[in-house]
């Protein structure tokens, strides 16, 4: 029998509802989300690692601007793009991650260099700007990465009632989570943070635990949603401890911490993967992009709640 992977993405959770969503956004997001798994699915069907796969599908994600990563990210207040990542290898929970680049085409590789090319795990700001030209990444003009309709989006905020930040609006973060052959491991989450957010804001995206979670003999995450409730529960993570010292399978673990997540006034979806291949993803928002593609020919491409 051939060696079992599996792959899951998500594109984001939110306000995502068949009867507003125009019919050229579905057809272009179905079709995004069907490259990611491509892009990961041709790693993985190669006998690749794990963690490979995830920064494969993650910057196919990016580059498509229906979404909010990379080309396509939402807006600071001040109409910059702060781009924020995360990667994370489950064989030794190796990671590294960036917050607040603004000049990386690929954030997510960025990521991976820093967990690879540096001693550190997180880097922000100038510093992430500097360490990415000092690596060679591939650079991209922030005209490039803002998007004319996230300037529309950022404009209209400002001029409703709101005027503000709001963790209620639409989520747009990428992720991947993956097994590879050999059962292990590994997690990546890429996003440009929210609509209107402070300059300088750092959700759960970047942070360890929070946001972006591997570990080998238990399972690897990537969330999206509401940072500021995921940062306060360390959702990744949390679903790995009950995984590991409850015993609980990912379903259960993953509908635990999101209601938790809820009781608080957070919303959003997770996306897990397991060392024996299995695959879960689950949301409390109308609806999540996502995606799965498995070694025995499974492969789903979803949108909302309803299918």
């Amino acid at each position: 029998m051939a060696a079992r992977w599996s792959l899951v993405v998500h594109g984001g959770s939110g306000q995502m509802r068949r009867a507003s969503t125009a019919p050229e956004v579905d057809l272009g997001v179905r079709d995004a989300l069907g490259r990611a798994l491509d892009a990961g699915a041709a790693v993985l069907a190669g006998g690749g690692a794990a963690l490979d796969a995830v920064e494969a599908a993650v910057r196919v994600l990016e580059d498509d601007p229906h979404f909010n990563a990379g080309r396509g990210a939402a807006l600071a207040l001040n109409g910059a793009v702060e781009l924020d990542a995360a990667i994370m290898n489950g064989r030794d929970r190796s990671a590294g991650a960036v917050a607040g680049v603004t000049r990386t085409r690929n954030p997510v590789s960025l990521a991976r260099a820093v967990m690879e090319r540096s001693p550190h795990v997180l880097l922000a700001g100038a510093g992430a700007d500097a360490f990415a030209a000092e690596q060679g990444m591939e650079a991209a003009d922030p005209a490039w990465l803002a998007i004319p309709e996230r300037r529309r989006q950022l404009e209209e905020m400002l001029a409703s009632d709101a005027g503000a930040f709001d963790v209620g609006m639409k989520f747009g973060t990428v992720g991947a989570a993956a097994c590879d052959p050999g059962g292990h491991l590994a997690a990546a989450t890429s996003t440009g943070g929210v609509t209107g957010k402070r300059p300088g804001r750092i959700g759960d995206s970047p942070v360890i635990g929070a946001g972006t979670w591997a570990e080998d003999g238990a399972c690897a995450i990537s969330c999206t949603g509401a940072g500021e409730f995921f940062l306060r529960a360390g959702a990744a993570h949390a679903i790995a401890a009950r995984v590991r010292h409850l015993g609980e399978g990912i379903e259960a673990a993953t509908a635990a911490v999101l209601d938790d997540i809820r009781a608080m006034g957070g919303t959003g979806g997770v996306i897990v993967a397991a060392p024996d291949g299995e695959l879960a993803w689950r949301f409390t928002t109308p609806g999540m992009y996502r995606g799965r593609v498995t070694s025995a020919g499974e492969r789903v491409v979803a949108l909302y709640g309803d299918e």
